[in-house]
């Protein structure tokens, strides 16, 4: 899979299981660290956790296996690495403390509109 497809995998992945305000940042062209960064918010902290594992599960499926992943037991930001994708899933008030969205803002916003149910 390659990483946009990866990418558009997550964000359906996250949506079908209710995550909040999902975004994309595509950085490649900014930083080394990947092609493209998924944000997206759970609920509750029994939500973010439920949304890393979900993704991990349907994505290994798929034979995709983060490299990495962090935060886990803190359960208030989940960062799954898959080399060229990064998802980032925040509790709302970690999301909001760490802006993201505003940290990469010269990375481009990827019209996720036809990957989310509304």
């Amino acid at each position: 899979m390659d990483a946009k497809q990866l990418m558009e995998s997550a964000v359906r992945i996250l949506d079908s299981k209710k995550a909040r305000d999902i975004r994309v940042i595509r950085v490649g062209r900014l930083t080394i660290l990947g092609e493209y960064f998924v944000i997206a918010a759970g609920g509750s902290s029994t939500q973010v956790k439920m949304l890393a594992d979900e993704l991990e599960y349907q994505l290994e499926q798929k034979g995709e296996r983060p490299h990495n992943v962090e935060g886990y037991k803190s359960e208030n930001w989940i960062v799954l690495d898959y080399s060229d994708v990064i998802v980032h899933i925040f509790n709302e008030e970690t999301r909001e403390f760490y802006k993201l969205e505003q940290l990469w803002a010269d990375g481009e916003q990827v019209d996720v509109s036809g990957l989310v149910k509304e």
